[in-house]
């Protein structure tokens, strides 16, 4: 059974995202959106209530479906993999309750935050890249490259080296910092209008002068200090305990159910500013919040891992070209974000000799697939 909604009279384009879709007009929901003109056999699932609310396309759910199953393969393979290997079917007791003793130990308390952390922080920074990447319109726009991963970074560092650390102060120094560096990025990018060009090329400009503060900083502080600094700022879980990560992966799971709430508002600013006023959006304030949003999941990321570059800029784009969807599809971004960022720590804690962060992963992942994207661009507005 269909939902109605507004749009029974205008229908919108098929496989849109949470942010495309119009409220239903009342009630839980759970059903199969009208057919699109544009590209029949195409269907929509809605999900919520007036006020907050998702849609998700057929070929997304699938996608998601698809994408959360490698998730769960992944998670049981790191779960058992390490010094003190577990075959699935121990992983699977273990996590069932029916077994107990050292492998629950090493499962729960060593393993579990660990992979709780990637798949967290994973799906907080592609949510993140997709939101900035929409407000600017271009692709090329992420918390790591426009400054904010290195903004919330300095602000942590301040909070460590200064004031002594604590996670409660690291996290209000990282969220701290990342709001400042966006702040400056917005005031010195605004010309009577945001434009996405320049909020990339201030915002890397900014992110090279915080590049060089935390430098700085590093120096001088104390060698056992700086040192542990210093792998923090390559994006790194090997830090990721229990007692960090659960309350960053609250904060993380808290802030993406409450995004909907701006999903609409997000379609529109998509469409520019001009449009997004026209059709009654706040545009200021809409954009100050999902910047918020944004800034606070980059921040509960880097007070536990320190800045993890390319997953925030891979993941909506990969997603896109999944769903093939006119627009950022939030819910797979995430579940895409979550993937990459698990795949990456598997690879660099068991597949490369070497224990390396996770963030040099990522580095070297993501650096051939900007170089691709670049090129596309150039391609594309030639």
């Amino acid at each position: 059974m269909s939902a109605r909604t507004p749009a029974d009279a205008t229908p919108a384009p098929a496989d849109q995202s949470t942010a495309n879709a119009p409220a239903p007009t009342g009630g839980d929901v759970v059903g199969l959106g009208r057919r699109s003109p544009r590209r029949a056999g195409r269907r929509r699932l809605v999900i919520g209530t007036d006020r907050t609310h998702v849609v998700v396309g057929v070929r997304e759910a699938a996608v998601c479906a698809t994408a959360l199953l490698a998730v769960a393969a992944l998670a049981v393979v790191g779960l058992g993999v390490g010094d003190f290997p577990l075959r699935v079917d121990e992983v699977l007791g273990v996590l069932g309750g029916r077994i107990g003793g050292l492998p629950r130990t090493v499962v729960w308390e060593w393993r579990l935050p660990r992979i709780a952390a990637a798949i967290g922080f994973g799906a907080a920074l592609g949510v993140a890249g997709a939101v900035f990447q929409t407000i600017t319109r271009n692709p090329l726009a992420s918390p790591d490259i426009i400054g904010l991963a290195n903004g919330s970074f300095t602000g942590m560092l301040v909070a460590l080296l200064l004031l002594g650390g604590g996670w409660p102060l690291l996290m209000a120094g990282s969220l701290t910092g990342g709001l400042l560096a966006a702040l400056a990025i917005y005031l010195l990018a605004y010309r009577d209008g945001l434009s996405g060009f320049r909020f990339i090329v201030v915002g890397i400009g900014v992110s090279a002068m915080l590049a060089a503060t935390n430098t700085w900083l590093l120096l001088r502080a104390e060698l056992e200090t700086a040192l542990f600094a210093a792998a923090w700022g390559a994006g790194s879980l090997n830090t990721a305990t229990a007692e960090v990560v659960w309350p960053a992966v609250g904060v993380v799971l808290a802030v993406l159910l409450i995004t909907p709430l701006w999903s609409a508002a997000l379609a529109q600013l998509e469409l520019g500013d001009d449009v997004a006023a026209a059709s009654g959006v706040a545009v200021e304030r809409d954009r100050a919040v999902l910047v918020l949003i944004a800034v606070i999941l980059v921040s509960a990321v880097t007070t536990v891992a320190g800045p993890i570059s390319f997953v925030a800029l891979a993941a909506p784009q990969i997603a896109r070209r999944l769903v093939r969807a006119p627009g950022l599809p939030l819910v797979a971004t995430a579940v895409v974000g979550a993937l990459l960022l698990l795949g990456a720590d598997l690879v660099a804690q068991h597949v490369i000799p070497l224990t390396l962060p996770v963030g040099v992963v990522t580095v070297t992942l993501g650096g051939g697939y900007l170089l691709w994207l670049l090129v596309h661009e150039v391609r594309r507005t030639s």
